[in-house]
């Protein structure tokens, strides 16, 4: 497994950039993002650049525009103003869908899996920008179906033994504790061969045991898949403890960014979460 030191470096973008990803195209770079919804202000000026191996961190009190940062990230809504760039490429005017076949999945705040569905099915719903199968060929059960399906179901598998679910890949998702969903979710957003997840609250609902061991998956899929990762959490220990780079928002604009070093000692951020003193 791969050594990562949580160094941080300047380049020639707006923002800090790992040290082991000096050179290397952002997989996500947005500029002077904002988005208003009729007279309100709900983003404004946010601007950040992640590396393709960072895993990056999104906090701020409630109502702070988090959830609102992601959805533009994925093209749930189209920004007022600003860019965003995935891999340099513009994602203006894109679909989710689009979006999504550039490299950026990610998980909700509220888990939307397939309840009636098995989580091996749920896992193989993620991998419709891969699998390669005419609707002719499905229709008429032609070989090239069955070839896909078998790929299909044997990735899924391999997805679901990493986030250590392969024990439960015929059960229905419905029916799985909290905690496993979270995960399975995970595994399903993996399935599309990703550039970057972005995880919305992923440790929700988890007990500390839970919380500790996601904490440990996250670091272990940056370094098995060789990818970016960005979440929002409101569990500080789980956010300092595996972030490299986090930016905190109030109001829809960037109070703080840096270290969780920087951040937890950063008189803006406190004064953000608990009031003046």
């Amino acid at each position: 497994m791969a050594e990562y030191s949580k160094k941080m470096i300047q380049v020639p973008t707006i923002n800090l950039f790992r040290e082991q990803d000096a050179g290397k195209q952002p997989v996500l770079d947005v500029r002077n993002l904002g988005i208003d919804f009729g007279g309100l202000t709900a983003v404004d000026e946010f601007n950040m650049t992640i590396g393709p191996t960072e895993i990056s961190g999104l906090i701020g009190p409630n109502g702070a525009g988090k959830t609102t940062i992601f959805n533009l990230l994925t093209s749930v809504y189209q920004p007022t103003r600003g860019s965003i760039l995935v891999k340099g490429i513009d994602t203006k005017g894109m679909d989710t869908a689009r979006v999504n076949k550039l490299g950026v999945a990610r998980t909700f705040q509220n888990i939307r899996l397939f309840d009636d569905m098995t989580a091996l099915d749920n896992v193989k719903v993620g991998m419709h920008n891969e699998i390669k199968c005419s609707f002719l060929s499905s229709l008429l059960r032609l070989p090239g179906y069955f070839k896909a399906e078998r790929k299909a179901n044997e990735k899924a598998m391999e997805l679901l033994e990493f986030m250590g679910l392969a024990d439960i890949a015929d059960q229905k998702a419905g029916s799985l504790p909290y905690g496993v969903q979270r995960r399975l979710e995970i595994a399903r957003a993996l399935a599309s061969d990703p550039a970057i997840i972005l995880l919305d609250e992923p440790a929700a609902g988890m007990n500390p045991s839970e919380t500790t061991e996601l904490m440990h998956q996250i670091r272990r899929i940056r370094d098995h898949f060789q990818i970016a990762i960005f979440l929002i959490e409101h569990d500080m220990n789980l956010v300092m403890n595996v972030c490299e780079g986090i930016v905190v928002v109030n109001y829809g604009k960037i109070i703080a960014k840096g270290t969780p070093d920087e951040i937890k000692n950063n008189p803006a951020v406190i004064e953000a979460y608990l009031g003046r003193s």
